[in-house]
């Protein structure tokens, strides 16, 4: 029989009680999409962040991997995954887990807006988006438009930053 020892409690760690509407949370515009930082490494000691994630109709990333587990939660609406090149549809209430270092991107192509949450173990994801984001007021306030010009500036920035935060942008 395997003897298991646990660990003693770290007091300097507190709980978290989150509220998805916080103005005080980090709320963030990612080309287009609105992303809310939920829980950050800083919180959860570098195991996993949480990301509240409203993707509007054609909303979503281009394809990248990373190496890092990254989990979706379906909260509201049906979103489109491409995993590895084969497309997948996740209703509400669906739970989708990406692999580590698999190819990957998700669109919504269901004509209403997706509200789900995202669970990237260990931590960094946060980061990333924090430095290529720009805040915006709510977890609901929609991401400006972006001109093609600003568009291409935030491709450029995303794919110098990526490799720092374990990401690789790949062509669509």
């Amino acid at each position: 029989m395997l003897e298991f020892t646990i660990p003693a409690d770290d007091p300097n760690r507190q709980m978290s009680i989150v509220d998805p509407d916080d103005p005080s949370l980090q709320h963030l515009a990612i080309v287009g999409d609105t992303y809310t930082i939920l829980l950050s490494g800083t919180q959860t000691a570098g195991r996993f962040c949480l990301i509240d994630m409203k993707v509007p109709d054609g909303g979503g990333p281009g394809p990248h991997r990373h190496d890092f587990e990254e989990t979706f939660h379906l909260l509201e609406g049906e979103i489109e995954f491409t995993f590895r090149g084969q497309k997948s549809v996740a209703k509400a209430g669906m739970t989708v887990n990406i692999p580590a270092n698999a190819p990957h991107s998700f669109k919504n192509v269901s004509g209403a807006d997706v509200r789900m949450l995202c669970m990237c173990a260990p931590a960094g994801q946060e980061e990333f988006f924090a430095s290529v984001g720009t805040p915006v007021e709510s977890r609901t306030a929609p991401a400006p438009k972006l001109s093609p010009a600003e568009f291409g500036a935030f491709l450029g920035k995303a794919a110098a930053l990526a490799p720092q935060f374990r990401t690789e942008l790949l062509k669509p």
